[in-house]
């Protein structure tokens, strides 16, 4: 990890954490406690838990006279440091009535005033050095919670029979390309990874070689109305395109289509969004299915899914732009019909599944100490997606990037294209 001058970081820092607190603006205080489900965490937990990482992390290590805001924030703040100690678990953080938002904020307030003086203070480079590495590591964090935010407060506004807006936002014209062609790739022996430059996480490194037999990958991920293909085809209901665990998941939760579709009165589908209900746009990508589903379509189309091998090398020298947390609009935009780049929407709109299974990289190290636990642990049962969704900061997308979850989960911005391998 290389670090950013003085200057950039302290505005980097200041950005990242007043765009958390700008997302949690439209937010009313009974809001912040609310649990829906134990995957969920309350905002305010969030908002805790991001600060309280500056302050273990940081402000505990390398400022000899700080004084921690309060000692009790290391059991109810930390979130999985077995090393650093016990913790609140997971799915009680909703029992949390105190401490009270408006002392969180506080506390915010005071760790952001602590970490820009200790950046602001004379050192031995190598101390300084490792200080602005781990401030860059908590923003990165800290960009991954304001996603969670955003997939959070969803999931408890559509488990409300309210059905809360979050943000106002005017339906935009279903405008799209419908046709979704294949564009092939050479495959051979390719190099992916991080390269070192800049940050990354410890998953995404070492860069090494994979071999890639020549492949083909969908020119944009698969739509709502290519989906609904695969429901009125009966798909939720054949168990030939479905892994054994999924038809499980499948039958034991009524799973009958995506998280958050509903039909009205008239049968007519609609879709929940931060901006609330509206009209299923069948050229929007689909999101908010799991990985089993995106399997089953992919094998009811006679297709597969693409490795993050794959989808990594196709990636590479494409921009990093498109619809990102930064546009607000938190909802997956269909592909412009007059777009003329082979592949289409690998960055933002939705997270895409991808047929690998989260495991480290060869010759890979986790960090040291505590934040060793960061993510070598999770390399078990979970699979890896790639690319940002609309709900993440353009910042924190990086072609190498690996994000994962548990092959159920369905609350991320998750959607997937399809691949096939070349004749």
């Amino acid at each position: 990890m290389t670090s950013m001058t003085d200057t950039a970081l302290v505005k980097h820092f200041t950005d990242v954490r007043e765009r958390t607190l700008k997302l949690i603006q439209p937010l009313e205080t009974e809001d912040f406690i609310i649990q829906s489900h134990p995957d969920v965490s309350p905002p305010k937990w969030h908002i805790a838990h991001t600060t309280w990482f500056f302050e273990r992390m940081i402000l505990k290590e390398f400022k000899a006279d700080y004084e921690e805001f309060n000692p009790v924030f290391d059991f109810l703040f930390n979130s999985y440091y077995n090393t650093i100690g016990p913790y609140q678990p997971r799915h009680q953080r909703g029992v949390l009535s105190r401490p009270t938002v408006e002392e969180v904020i506080s506390y915010r307030a005071s760790v952001n005033e602590h970490v820009l003086r200790l950046l602001s203070e004379s050192r031995e480079p190598e101390i300084q050095q490792e200080i602005e590495q781990l401030v860059n590591l908590g923003l990165q964090h800290e960009q991954q919670h304001q996603e969670l935010i955003l997939m959070d407060v969803k999931y408890n506004f559509f488990v409300n029979p309210l059905f809360p807006t979050y943000t106002k936002r005017e339906e935009l014209p279903a405008v799209g390309r419908k046709e979704s062609n294949f564009i092939p790739f050479e495959g051979g022996l390719v190099e992916i990874g991080h390269n070192g430059e800049g940050f990354s996480f410890d998953n995404e490194r070492p860069r090494h070689k994979v071999w890639l037999e020549p492949f083909k990958l969908a020119a944009k991920p698969v739509t709502n109305g290519e989906y609904l293909a695969f429901i009125e085809d009966g798909g939720y209901e054949k168990s030939e395109y479905w892994l054994s665990d999924g038809w499980n998941v499948v039958k034991d939760n009524g799973w009958k289509a995506p998280l958050y579709w509903m039909k009205d009165e008239q049968g007519n589908w609609n879709i929940f969004t931060l901006s609330g209900i509206q009209e299923l746009h069948t050229e929007e990508p689909v999101s908010h299915v799991s990985f089993y589903e995106a399997d089953a379509f992919s094998r009811w189309k006679g297709k597969r899914l693409p490795t993050e091998a794959e989808w990594e090398y196709a990636s590479q020298g494409i921009a990093i732009q498109g619809n990102t947390m930064e546009k607000e609009v938190y909802h997956p935009m269909p592909a412009e019909g007059d777009a003329q780049a082979p592949l289409l929407k690998m960055f933002g709109d939705v997270w895409e599944w991808t047929a690998s299974a989260y495991s480290p990289y060869p010759r890979s190290k986790p960090l040291e100490g505590a934040l060793g636990e960061y993510n070598a642990k999770f390399m078990s049962n979970q699979m890896v997606l790639r690319g940002g969704s609309c709900a993440t900061p353009a910042s924190h997308i990086r072609e190498t990037y690996r994000n994962f979850f548990p092959p159920d989960k369905r609350w991320q911005f998750g959607g997937f294209r399809l691949a096939e391998d070349r004749e």
